[in-house]
């Protein structure tokens, strides 16, 4: 009775309303409402401004990933919207439903992947069309009948300006690297863009062209599937290094910290601010590690470890929020170092604290020293370290810590925030820190794993097979092996159907001392969950420890 309320609402004057009751169905409607809804939406936004048209955009996008089954039918509307008159963020908001929505469905790929195609023949917005290449050149060779988009993007390198013929370039490559039976025509229409009026088209061509000719599988992987994921900040650090501190040896790219993504910004979810504010395009933004590694060379203390290669993801507590002292851990990974950060706030406004530090105790490891932080008062968060030395064998990383957090304590007035001058040693214990093999090996994206696996070849692997007695679902297993490895899921293959009793899972990564290494998982579960696992990589090694680590 409420949705049927709802829909009379659709057509009411005050057209804040009328949005807030379209969504609100779209949150709330079941998947046989789906249909009549999509008419009624078609013909109610040419009635309303953009920024109220990205708000029923988003709940699209919700509605699609909550009933996959009816994605032909919310895709043929957004693509009807994409042709609709409209601003760059409006036009940005379906873009990325679209993309959103073929990333979660792979159902949907196909179908998707036309209506972005139909779209950039008329596109105004070279930052879209880009975007829509780029996504053409990683998905597009995956699809059963990947020639039908080459017209497409070779169109782009016909009438598009600079900068998106390049896209185009690089997109049609990756056809060309992908897709053996389309390489010739992918090289005849590379050497036609030798003649572009720009050079970056013509460097692309050119490099591109050389590549693919040498019929070089791992050539082909290297350098147009997987792309370069140095950090441009730890790459700037060490170049500056380097040439401040000439030596014999030639620069080593192996030794530039990988790259992580940007720190996501969660959108607000109330309906009001959504329409209230108008999403800005921001400018690039650096990644934890990236902010991590600017503020710990800053530190004459860390000044000396060398690059950071690894952070945690996200902060570990050690203590709940709601204790007399609330504390959080950082992990950071150097090359012979790992340096404890934790960050505590003092949750008691009688108390004033100093010279906290937290004192730790591990198996295989060495403490270096501390570095305390000099004053905590009420609510005010402040940072400590613990620097540590890693064991010379990597089997012995795993280690779990006692953590302990030492400090001065000084009551103070808290109305005045005026401490006592004489204080007095006290100590609090910490949750215990587990450390996993995670902290040696970062995430690397593999756009074709399959290739990359190949090129790694038979006589570098390892296997060895489980029983996981504690998981109870093949989705619980691949949520724990992401973690324990810390590598990067490739194919999406941490996503697992509901109704699959058997499933591979595919992981990339890059051990601290530059080796590549690859995992294979066949998980399948019959009411116990088995699986193999193999790894690959250039270090017997390192396969043995990550396959026997579990």
């Amino acid at each position: 009775m409420c949705n049927l309320d709802l829909e009379h609402l659709i057509s009411d004057t005050n057209r804040s309303i009328a949005t807030l009751a379209i969504t609100t169905l779209l949150k709330t409607g079941n998947e046989s409402s789906i249909d009549r809804l999509m008419k009624q939406i078609q013909s109610f936004m040419s009635e309303i401004p953009d920024e109220f048209k990205i708000v029923v955009v988003r709940a699209i996008q919700g509605l699609c990933l909550k009933f996959p089954n009816k994605h032909d039918v919310m895709m043929n509307l957004l693509s009807t919207m994409l042709r609709d008159e409209g601003g760059y963020q409006y036009k940005e908001a379906i873009v990325n439903t679209i993309i959103a929505v073929i990333e979660a469905n792979p159902s949907s790929q196909d179908t998707g992947l036309y209506h972005l195609c139909e779209f950039i023949e008329d596109c105004e917005h070279g930052v879209l069309a880009t975007k829509i290449l780029h996504l053409l050149g990683r998905e597009g060779p995956k699809t059963p009948t990947p020639a039908k988009f080459i017209r497409y993007i070779y169109n782009r390198v016909i009438l598009e300006n600079s900068t998106v013929r390049a896209a185009a370039v690089t997109s049609l490559a990756k056809f060309g690297a992908v897709c053996p039976n389309l390489r010739p025509s992918v090289l005849v229409l590379l050497r036609r863009c030798l003649h572009d009026t720009h050079d970056e088209v013509r460097d692309r061509a050119t490099f591109y062209l050389s590549v693919l000719e040498s019929g070089d599988s791992g050539l082909m992987n290297q350098y147009i599937l997987d792309t370069l994921q140095s950090s441009i900040v730890g790459l700037q650090s060490l170049l500056v290094h380097y040439i401040e501190n000439p030596v014999a040896e030639p620069f080593n790219l192996n030794k530039v910290p990988i790259t992580t993504a940007p720190a996501e910004v969660t959108p607000n979810s109330k309906t009001d601010e959504m329409m209230t504010e108008t999403r800005k395009t921001a400018a690039p933004t650096k990644s934890r590690q990236e902010e991590a590694a600017e503020r710990l060379a800053q530190i004459p203390e860390f000044a000396q470890l060398g690059p950071l290669f690894k952070s945690t993801a996200k902060p570990i507590e050690l203590s709940e929020s709601e204790t007399e002292y609330y504390v959080q851990c950082d992990v950071h990974t150097f090359n012979r170092h790992l340096l404890l950060q934790f960050q505590v706030t003092n949750t008691l406004n009688d108390q004033q604290l100093e010279n906290v530090t937290v004192e730790v105790e591990g198996e295989n490891y060495t403490v270096l020293g501390y570095v305390p932080c000099p004053l905590l008062v009420f609510n005010a968060p402040g940072t400590c370290y613990t620097l540590l030395q890693l064991p010379d064998d990597p089997a012995d990383v795993a280690s779990t810590f006692t953590c302990n957090l030492k400090f001065l304590v000084k009551d103070c007035d808290p109305s005045t925030g005026e401490a006592d001058p004489v204080g007095y040693e006290d100590e609090y214990v910490l949750e215990d820190l587990d450390i996993g093999l995670n902290v040696l090996i970062q995430r690397v994206f593999k756009t074709n794993f399959v290739a990359s696996w190949e090129e790694m070849g038979d006589e570098n692997q390892a296997d060895e097979t489980y029983s996981l007695t504690t998981v109870k679902s093949i989705a619980g297993a691949v949520e724990q092996l992401v973690n324990f490895f810390g590598m990067q899921p490739c194919e999406r293959t941490e996503r697992v159907a509901e109704d699959k009793t058997a499933h591979t899972l595919l992981l990339a990564g890059q051990h601290k001392d530059g080796v590549e290494c690859l995992i294979k998982t066949r998980i399948v579960f019959d009411g116990v969950v088995n699986m193999k696992i193999s790894a690959r990589s250039q270090n017997a090694d390192l396969n043995d420890l990550l396959v026997s680590s579990i």
